[in-house]
């Protein structure tokens, strides 16, 4: 049975989501629909990209990944269809995929789909949903345009590693207000080297790494690496962006000694 997962930024007040869902289930008699979320902010490339990425890999390969996040396609935005890692995923080309892969994928391709409807508002039921359903009828995804050798890439940020310091940014917020940065794990051990450090914030220092976010009394601050890999801030069951007046992009300054 297929796998098709659904990312969007839609919400849940109006019929977009059930009217896709419809016509998935109207082509595929079995199918297994997955919401990964429809609470992305609106037109929120950045949000979406990193949802899609921390939860992609833990699908069977052959899962088909729609993101229906600004997907209005234009001559500098086609949409397009990827295969990576066995996975196979269908937007529009507007950076959002160069920020979900490290590398160019496998294989692109621009897709070439006929709508049988005269409006173009709704790309995801229109295109993505036809898209979709060909592959997991196992039609190949060649046969649904011509290759592409790139994809639009959108900037990211990247943190700063020297040798005694390490500078990064919030990149998300999860429900829990639980802020994430651009700081791998990897990256951390690598210039600690067994040291000291300190972690400032806004004004906030941490000194030493939780395990979980029980670890500090409630209430207080701590930072801990995620499932992910990435550091992140967080209060004991507390709100840490609204407490501590944080936002997306601000700097999170690592210092070792």
């Amino acid at each position: 049975m297929p796998i098709i997962t659904l990312t969007s930024d839609w919400g849940l007040k109006d019929h977009y989501l059930a009217v896709v869902k419809a016509v998935i289930h109207s082509q595929l008699k079995d199918v297994t629909i997955v919401d990964i979320s429809h609470l992305i902010p609106q037109y929120d490339i950045g949000q979406a990209a990193y949802v899609v990425k921390n939860a992609c890999s833990y699908f069977p390969e052959g899962t088909i990944h729609i993101i229906g996040v600004n997907s209005v396609a234009s001559i500098e935005t086609p949409h397009i269809g990827i295969f990576n890692k066995g996975h196979y995923f269908i937007g529009a080309d507007n950076g959002l995929f160069s920020l979900i892969f490290d590398k160019n994928p496998e294989k692109i391709v621009e897709l070439e789909i006929t709508q049988d409807s005269d409006y173009f508002t709704f790309s995801t039921k229109d295109v993505f949903v036809k898209a979709a359903c060909f592959i997991a009828k196992g039609g190949k995804l060649e046969d649904l345009g011509h290759i592409k050798d790139h994809l639009h890439v959108k900037k990211t940020l990247l943190p700063i590693i020297n040798e005694n310091s390490i500078s990064g940014n919030i990149i998300y917020v999860d429900v829990y207000e639980n802020v994430i940065t651009n700081i791998a794990e990897a990256d951390f051990k690598k210039v600690q080297k067994g040291r000291n450090f300190s972690i400032e914030i806004r004004r906030n220092t941490v000194t030493k790494l939780s395990k979980s976010y029980h670890d500090v009394p409630e209430g207080d601050l701590l930072a801990l690496f995620g499932s992910n890999g990435m550091l992140q801030i967080a209060l004991n069951t507390d709100k840490a962006k609204s407490l501590l007046g944080l936002n997306y992009d601000d700097r999170i300054m690592i210092t070792f000694s």
